[in-house]
């Protein structure tokens, strides 16, 4: 499939392939400290965020799946991101090779239910188009409380623990059979 097939569409969200000139918008979103406190993690510099996204677009190419940048249908505001990848972080072959979810919003997206929308959403896409969908798993911070609520809703469980980045993390899982 090709990256630009790859389009979702909710009552409020298009969800598409990251493009170059998202560059702007999610730079923005990676240096507001109010959006990444709950990651535990520092704003990123142009040069991380430049290199995120080009990661991102490589995603698609290389593994046909990846992270969609999430766009309000009725602004076309970019409002974050949510999909799969494989980042290889070390955390073991329960986790490692498996497409892993991901969500980041930016502050004004918060608390409207924006990343339970495109989450499931991209969730949906995952299953059906992918027959390795069957699993997917996430990392979300021991005290992220808002991400653990996403996870819970969209299916995962939790399946271990783990220290990544000086950061205690609990590992999740979401099958076919678990949602």
């Amino acid at each position: 499939m090709s990256a630009a097939a790859a389009t979702i569409d909710t009552a409020r969200l298009h969800l598409r392939p990251h493009r170059l000139e998202d560059f702007d918008a999610l730079h923005a979103m990676f240096a507001d400290p109010a959006v990444l406190a709950p990651m535990g993690r520092a704003p990123l510099s142009g040069e991380d965020v430049w290199n995120r996204l080009l990661r991102y677009i490589g995603h698609w190419h290389a593994l046909d799946y990846g992270l969609f940048a999430i766009i309000e249908r009725d602004s076309g505001a970019f409002l974050g991101e949510t999909g799969f990848a494989d980042f290889h972080r070390g955390l073991g072959p329960r986790f490692d090779g498996v497409p892993e979810a991901g969500w980041i919003l930016r502050t004004q997206a918060h608390g409207r239910g924006i990343a339970a929308e495109a989450v499931g959403a991209a969730h949906a896409w995952l299953d059906a188009r992918h027959s390795g969908g069957a699993r997917s798993v996430c990392c979300i911070g021991r005290h992220n409380l808002p991400s653990q609520r996403v996870a819970a809703g969209a299916g995962y469980h939790p399946f271990g623990e783990a220290r990544y980045h000086d950061q205690d993390v609990v590992l999740y899982e979401r099958t076919r059979e678990t949602h």
